[in-house]
């Protein structure tokens, strides 16, 4: 907030004209200290009246109007204390007898074990040593539903504990915790300059020189009309009281205050205000597939019967082999029959055919799992339509074999996320290109492309060219966002005019990303427009608001209505309607959290 804020009248007279930007104090204390120099004069035995008590008023109704603008000042920064409240104070460390003690958050160290009971909140980041238990991590990554957890998988400092006591081993502490880095960042989002706080500046200043410039002519018109000084004057002070740009100053930085503390509450961190800015006039918005758009793991897409066997019989016989395997394709088919709820026996003798795949009896009948370069080898080729539709999609595809005749074949790719169609679909309504940049090959790239609808897509685009691919597109005229990972897109995010690194879990300080979107939900990144579009419009109503009501305001301070219908505005009353109109601009500000829902 400025800094005249803190200081009186004069103090911030002399801070600003120091600054050489005269903004509100230079209006108010140049008004006041006229209006007190001039009813001194008249103690001192100069002809006129006394302006005491106006001066006093309106001084007491100023510093009101301060008072509750302040209080929506600090409601704008409680946000962040919400934040902080989010640790609790002691946690139980557990000591080397196994007995428990209570000490303040603040003195845990690293690799120090804690109990955290049922209902507790996580002390500091950490991994579980013992216990399975559900964790909300709703206030820290906006995350809606309860995550599971077992010992190995790390937890948030601040989140809370479900239904189970775990031990936890600390892993961060103090500033290093997700917590505390989401907290500098919306401390540092909040206090970064932002283009339109420039203009607001400029128009402040602007409308001091004109209030002074009104507030002189007011009272040579007034003087020359023939009205006695004391008159004259206080239409002087009255005008320079009400033009005060008050409201203008406040009108920016709280609804960004506001609207940064929104988004951290909802896993969506903003590191650069004025990149946060431009993602209202978005364009066009680049996806990296893997990981964003899909889940960056294989799983069965297909299951394709080739000797009238179920196509439940052919999953269920692949997963029992494939059930002692490591590989990432054997890890795809189990998971596919266990979310099938289909459940496979022990297999016996098991071995690997090395690259190719794996043998082993199956309820005594002998089963192998292999790649097609298999099938080459031994000259058996497969013909049929829906395998070679899959090939040619790009998917992966194994074949199973029982008693070495083929049976069947089982297609698995990366899953495409779920909330991925809704996302681009809300882009596109939007009015914003969604498109797809990914180092796969291009029938891969066509598949996901088809099944998401997009309409444009990079295939085979290696790491290191994937910030040339985003300045291609920059290059037709559009503004971009690159959505990403931030591990090997960093150059990519950089380079496009709003950067947005995605799935971040729990590493907050992604350098290269304007934006760091906590959850891996595509889904998030149309919300992150409509907030900035709804920030950007509450800015607009703000900075209207405050300079609007000043072309009503004026003229009657002046007396422009006096003659006709002896409307006048007292000092006092000037004082009551700046007041009023940065009351307005603040709440309005606060408003912007109310739309919450909608973003």
């Amino acid at each position: 907030m400025h800094d005249h804020m803190h200081h009186g009248a004069v103090t911030g007279l002399v801070d600003e004209l120091n600054k050489k930007l005269p903004g509100m104090m230079t209006l108010v204390g140049l008004a006041i200290s006229v209006a007190y120099l001039y009813s001194a004069a008249v103690v001192f035995g100069l002809r006129g009246t006394v302006f005491f008590w106006e001066t006093a008023t309106l001084i007491d109704i100023m510093l009101l109007g301060h008072w509750i603008e302040m209080r929506s000042v600090m409601g704008a920064s409680r946000a962040l204390e919400e934040l902080v409240r989010l640790l609790p104070a002691e946690a139980h460390r557990l000591r080397p007898d196994g007995s428990t003690e209570d000490v303040p958050v603040t003195e845990l160290r690293q690799d120090e074990l804690v109990l955290v009971k049922p209902g507790d909140r996580i002390p500091a980041d950490g991994a579980i040593t013992e216990g399975r238990t559900t964790v909300n991590q709703a206030l820290l990554t906006g995350e809606s539903q309860p995550v599971e957890k077992s010992p190995g998988d790390a937890v948030l400092g601040g989140a809370v504990n479900g239904e189970a006591a775990i031990t936890l081993r600390i892993t961060r502490t103090g500033a290093e915790t997700y917590l505390a880095q989401v907290i500098e960042l919306v401390r540092r989002a909040q206090q970064t300059r932002s283009r339109t706080q420039d203009l607001a500046n400029r128009a402040a200043m602007w409308l001091t020189v004109i209030a002074i410039a009104a507030g002189a002519t007011t009272l040579v018109a007034w003087l020359a009309g023939g009205r006695s000084f004391d008159f004259a004057l206080e239409r002087m002070v009255t005008v320079m009281v009400i033009t005060c740009p008050h409201a203008l100053g406040l009108a920016v930085p709280l609804v960004v205050a506001v609207s940064t503390s929104i988004s951290a509450r909802n896993g969506l961190l903003i590191r650069d205000r004025a990149a946060f800015e431009r993602a209202r006039a978005l364009d066009a918005v680049v996806f990296d597939k893997t990981g964003t758009l899909t889940e960056g793991r294989f799983g069965v897409t297909d299951v394709i019967s080739l000797d009238g066997r179920s196509e439940t019989d052919i999953l269920r016989i692949a997963a029992a082999l494939e059930s002692r395997s490591e590989h990432p394709i054997a890890d795809g088919i189990v998971r596919a029959a266990t979310e099938q709820g289909i459940s496979y026996p022990a297999p016996a003798e098991v071995s690997a055919i090395p690259g190719k795949g794996a043998r082993g009896i199956v309820e005594s009948m002998e089963v192998t799992v292999v790649s097609p370069g298999y099938l080459k080898e031994r000259s058996q080729t497969i013909d049929d339509a829906r395998v070679a539709r899959v090939a040619e999609q790009g998917k992966t595809v194994v074949y199973v074999l029982v008693d070495s005749k083929v049976v069947g074949a089982i297609a698995l790719a990366d899953i495409i996320r779920a909330e991925s169609r809704e996302a681009l679909q809300r882009l596109k309504q939007m009015g914003i290109r969604p498109m797809m940049l990914t180092g796969d090959s291009q029938p891969v790239a066509r598949w996901v492309a088809q099944e998401l609808g997009l309409d444009e897509y990079f295939a085979e685009v290696l790491p290191d060219q994937k910030a040339a691919k985003i300045r291609e597109v920059k290059a037709r005229g559009f503004t971009v966002a690159m959505v990403g990972d931030g591990v090997n897109d960093a150059p990519a995010l950089v380079e496009a005019d709003v950067g947005i690194a995605i799935g971040a879990g729990t590493d907050v300080a992604i350098e290269s990303a304007d934006i760091v979107l906590v959850r891996s939900d595509p889904r998030d990144v149309p919300a992150i427009v409509g907030l900035a579009r709804a920030t950007y419009r509450k800015i607009v109503q703000n900075l209207w608001w405050a300079t609007g009501y000043n072309a009503v305001a004026v003229p009657l301070a002046a007396g422009v209505a006096y003659r006709a219908t002896g409307i006048l505005l007292s000092p006092a009353l000037g004082a009551v309607f700046m007041s009023v109109s940065t009351v307005i601009v603040a709440v309005n500000a606060q408003l912007l959290g109310r739309r919450k829902g909608s973003a």
